[in-house]
């Protein structure tokens, strides 16, 4: 008896397999049908050892070819996205985090990435909020959505590299294609060693915060972690630039806070930081 899979297509199981005749490699190639073509004479040999129907060689074919470029596509997403560490929920002990049970899965759901809501995770550092946001960009990436992840200091640079030609409002617009954009550590903008020269990237950091905030309101979900509540922001930023922000930012808003003590500096006291040498 042939097995089949859940879709119902036969599943492939023979070891020789001969390659396919060149005309139809090239017509594969043409037609730009990669997985089909890798997949094809499995298909076809397995196909005549268990006697298949025409419409079943059909069928796990194409599959072959969906599945594929539906891993492609995933795999792109996600570089797209910038994600600095590839953490996922895989790792993540909902126990562990001072954020209430009800409110993680509620986030995990991303309804309010489709309802173009922002999200503020805000607390003392080492408590989880760049894993949590982390974990729901590859969530909203691994559902299709497209994700992009910066920090202040890289929306800064962003202003600076497209202030020269003009080209600010384009820059945030091509950032804004993405369904999430998430902007990290909050901060935690590191500090020039020139007074003035720290100043100015602060200044632009601060800009192209409100820049991107202001474009993405009511429009796109914004997602920022911060070791300040928003509240708190105009010790980081001018009070004008602060306070606009901060209005557009949690007008539609879940703000989370975490506490307690560093993760990573328990995890460090505790040996669990690193693997016991040998």
């Amino acid at each position: 008896m042939t097995v089949t899979s859940e879709k119902n297509v036969p599943t492939l199981g023979v070891p020789s397999a001969p390659p396919l005749p060149q005309d139809l490699e090239a017509l594969l190639r043409r037609l730009r049908l990669p997985h089909i073509r890798r997949h094809a004479p499995e298909v076809i040999a397995t196909a005549r050892a268990q006697r298949w129907e025409p419409v079943e060689v059909l069928r796990a074919l194409f599959d072959e070819e969906a599945a594929g470029r539906d891993r492609a596509a995933l795999a792109t997403r996600r570089t797209a996205a910038g994600f600095p560490t590839g953490k996922t929920f895989d790792a993540w002990d909902e126990a562990a985090s001072s954020i209430p049970v009800p409110t993680q899965q509620a986030l995990r759901t991303l309804e309010w990435v489709t309802r173009k809501e922002n999200l503020v995770v805000c607390g003392p550092s080492g408590t989880g909020k760049t894993f949590l946001l982390e974990a729901l960009g590859q969530q909203a990436v691994e559902q299709g959505m497209r994700v992009s992840w910066f920090t202040l200091e890289d929306l800064g640079a962003l202003l600076r590299r497209h202030r020269a030609d003009d080209t600010v409002t384009k820059a945030i617009a091509r950032v804004l294609r993405a369904d999430l954009i998430i902007v990290d550590d909050i901060g935690l903008l590191p500090v020039a060693t020139d007074a003035a020269e720290g100043l100015y990237r602060l200044v632009d950091a601060a800009e192209g915060l409100y820049r991107l905030v202001d474009a993405a309101y009511e429009k796109r979900a914004v997602a920022i972690s911060s070791n300040l509540h928003p509240a708190g922001f105009d010790e980081l930023m001018p009070k004008t630039i602060a306070t606009a922000t901060v209005d557009r930012l949690l007008h539609h808003a879940h703000v989370c806070q975490t506490s307690g003590e560093s993760v990573r500096l328990s995890q460090a006291i505790s040996g669990q930081g690193v693997k016991p040498l040998t």
